[in-house]
């Protein structure tokens, strides 16, 4: 809401990142951040904001309600801390969900690996099967279909699951 708000309200007045970043003293990437809801600004911050951009700091906290002067740093200072702790619950949720699919990606190769070495041991025991009972040719021809999708498909799928591991690996 934060977010979309202060991102509305520069627009409306015409103005980019990097003119906002100017008049409130921070880099644009600051202000990306806020409008991208990847972090919020302090309350002192969020006065300067709503200074710049002529705008009560209820409307940039989504409320039309208007507040005394005494109670608007109380006020502004709880609903940054109810949007901080709304940000630390997705960064919450955005970390469960790297550790599942780097977890994910461990197992894919696991499988991949066990797969190819069941393969390597078993050396092709379709080869010697008699074919001409039908039902035994379909059986060996997809047990061949699936040995050679599976040896020029795997070595691609399992680098691409080493990458990914080591990009949703927990850095420290």
């Amino acid at each position: 809401m934060l977010n979309e708000n202060i991102k509305a309200i520069r627009k409306s007045k015409g103005l980019s990142q990097e003119e906002l970043a100017v008049k409130l003293n921070v880099v644009r990437q600051t202000i990306s951040k806020w409008e991208n809801g990847l972090s919020v600004p302090d309350s002192d911050m969020l006065i300067s904001i709503s200074e710049v951009l002529e705008t009560p700091v209820s409307t940039l906290l989504g409320e039309t309600v208007v507040e005394t002067k005494t109670d608007d740093l109380k006020a502004i200072s709880e609903k940054l801390e109810v949007v901080n702790l709304q940000l630390a619950k997705l960064m919450q949720i955005k970390a469960k969900r790297t550790q599942t699919i780097h977890w994910l990606l461990i197992s894919l190769c696991v499988v991949i690996v066990t797969v190819f070495t069941a393969l390597i041991v078993s050396d092709s025991p379709y080869l010697g099967w008699n074919y001409n009972d039908p039902e035994t040719a379909v059986l060996g021809t997809a047990f061949h279909a699936f040995e050679w999708l599976f040896v020029r498909l795997a070595p691609i799928i399992l680098i691409g699951g080493i990458v990914g591991i080591f990009l949703t690996r927990k850095k420290v």
